[in-house]
């Protein structure tokens, strides 16, 4: 399975941080997990990005949702106003717990439309939380996105994307997070980073192209 390597302005040395911090149990990891780790978040982000970003932050269920809400996208440098954006997350983040209602899949069918229509055959749309650990769709469009279909489907990356979900399901609590990276000022990620803090220790990041 080929390396998917991330623009240097991207990368966030989380085995670095962690050492750092210097978590020694799994309660001093979750502070850490929920009060420090949104900020390296935001600070990549704004890294990757050459537009102004207004940034709001809310919970749903077990996971913090950090949204870049800008549509006006104005250069860093000169200020000038060079065109429209679109709004997009930044990260999702929490610790997994399964939504007790059913998957809103008749959300999903109607978000932007038929999906090979305005994507193509290649994408499904994908969830950046999973409602099988907490996510969901119903007033909550800022989890949705176009997701490459053979890694949604498990065909891809030996199914790598699938088995990180299914193992915050089947070890409920698990502090995890879903990063999209972004390389132009549309809301679709070029690539996809899944982590899952194992322990106060052990990490477990991938990397998956989407684009």
């Amino acid at each position: 399975m080929p390396i998917v390597i991330l623009p240097s302005s991207a990368i966030i040395y989380y085995s670095a941080e962690l050492k750092k911090a210097n978590c020694s149990s799994f309660e001093e990891l979750q502070l850490w997990f929920q009060n420090e780790l949104p900020y390296l978040f935001y600070e990549s982000y704004l890294r990757c990005t050459l537009r102004e970003a207004q940034v709001v932050t809310f919970m749903y269920g077990t996971f913090t949702y950090m949204f870049d809400e800008c549509v006006d996208i104005v250069d860093k440098e000169t200020g000038v106003m060079e065109k429209n954006g679109e709004p997009r997350l930044i990260v999702a983040f929490g610790h997994s717990d399964p939504q007790k209602k059913p998957r809103d899949d008749y959300r999903l069918k109607g978000w932007l439309g038929p999906t090979e229509k305005v994507k193509g055959k290649n994408y499904d749309k994908g969830h950046f939380i999973a409602n099988s650990i907490g996510g969901a769709i119903d007033g909550l469009e800022v989890n949705v996105f176009f997701q490459k279909r053979g890694i949604n489907r498990g065909w891809n990356n030996m199914g790598e994307y699938r088995k990180m979900e299914k193992f915050c399901m089947d070890n409920l609590g698990s502090l995890c997070f879903n990063r999209p990276i972004y390389t132009g000022n549309t809301a679709h990620p070029k690539y996809i980073e899944f982590g899952i803090f194992k322990s106060p220790v052990e990490l477990w990041v991938k990397v998956f192209e989407n684009d």
